[in-house]
């Protein structure tokens, strides 16, 4: 950084770091997918699930990795022959944990409160498998349910989300010829993704705002909780050489006919992957993109609880093509930081955890929305 701006300077492959360091990496991404199976294990023993899917169903394919299958509340499907408009959701985990268990609320009222099917897919774990494992386990899955009779999907509306690294395999897995030609899903719903790892977290760390008059949680606080995270995931899911700018690892560079018509990314105003979420929303719609220098978001508290801003150009914006055959659309969700609908109490502080589920429900329904009235129509 020079006089205060940024130059971005992209990374070609992905660096060797030392010994002792990738030691490390892997004693703590270890530790946590223990630590974390075993936390799955005690709340499955300990109590019975608040919004448990309506199948779990494995396939031969991926006999390993159980999707889980969520029904809207009004739909019977004992009785019901009517197909359902289709979401198949992937969670996120930076590539190395986390399970489709922990989007079960999401994926519960998302099904709901937009009579939609939701199709939880699953992957595989770096560093044990490393990239491009997990796109190639979401599109063995998201074709075996694609082709699988017994579910009411309407195959003329179907659409791909994920939430952080769930996103960037949603705009990776949706490039595969297999998907693009037979699932052909109409939209792509990236929430909070990480979409260009070539930038360096340095630069990344520079893009977002920091916002102490938020309070003592984890908002106010003066760093990215990411920036301790990320490298140790990054480094477990890309093999030192890989090209960094390949489309399927970063779908930034993807070309715009690779990806499905339709493109609605969603991301939090504190986290430092909002920019390059921003940067590729404004290049596929054929706007100008932000520099780095120019932060996402506003210097103080921008909203009130639980509210949106759609009247500001760096909290939304969309772009239609004349025909009405694709569009762009961008949402910033405000004062959150990233998978701010994810993290338990401990993080947030009451307040903070209450403006979070507000705007979950906020964007989840202009996000069922855009979908019915736009990608789907």
């Amino acid at each position: 950084m020079q006089n205060g701006i940024v130059k971005l300077v992209r990374m070609d492959k992905q660096p060797r770091i030392p010994f002792l360091q990738r030691l490390s990496c892997g004693a703590t991404i270890y530790s946590l997918q223990t630590f974390g199976n075993i936390l799955l294990w005690c709340r499955q023993w300990a109590a019975t699930p608040r919004f448990p899917p309506n199948i779990i169903k494995t396939y031969q394919c991926r006999p390993s990795l159980p999707i889980r299958i969520f029904f809207p509340k009004s739909y019977d499907p004992k009785t019901s022959q009517t197909l359902l408009p289709t979401l198949f959701s992937i969670h996120g985990g930076g590539f190395c944990i986390g399970n489709p268990n922990y989007d079960d609320e999401w994926n519960t009222n998302f099904a709901s409160m937009h009579n939609v099917l939701v199709v939880a897919l699953n992957y595989r774990k770096a560093p044990s498998y490393p990239f491009p494992t997990a796109t190639y386990d979401v599109e063995a899955l998201l074709l075996a349910a694609f082709d699988d009779e017994s579910l009411p999907i309407d195959k003329d509306r179907i659409a791909v989300g994920g939430f952080s690294a769930g996103g960037s395999l949603t705009l990776s897995v949706c490039q595969l010829p297999s998907i693009r030609e037979r699932v052909k899903p109409k939209a792509a719903l990236p929430v909070y993704a990480v979409v260009d790892k070539s930038i360096p977290m340095e630069v990344k760390i520079e893009t977002r705002h920091y916002k102490p008059d938020l309070g003592s949680d984890v908002r106010g606080e003066p760093i990215d909780f990411l920036n301790s995270t990320s490298p140790v995931f990054l480094w477990s899911y890309i093999n030192p050489g890989e090209d960094l700018k390949q489309p399927l690892l970063s779908p930034y560079f993807a070309p715009r006919d690779a990806l499905p018509p339709h493109i609605f990314f969603i991301s939090a105003e504190l986290d430092q992957l909002a920019h390059e979420a921003w940067c590729m929303a404004s290049k596929l719609a054929g706007r100008p993109e932000p520099a780095v220098s120019d932060r996402v978001g506003r210097d103080k508290r921008s909203a009130g609880k639980g509210e949106l801003i759609l009247d500001d150009e760096k909290f939304a914006f969309e772009h239609r093509d004349e025909d009405g055959k694709s569009s762009v659309r961008w949402l910033l969700v405000p004062d959150q930081i990233h998978g701010f609908d994810r993290l338990p109490l401990r993080y947030h502080g009451e307040d903070s955890m209450e403006d979070a589920k507000l705007k979950e429900t906020a964007y989840q329904k202009v996000a069922g929305e855009w979908l019915h009235e736009v990608a789907w129509k």
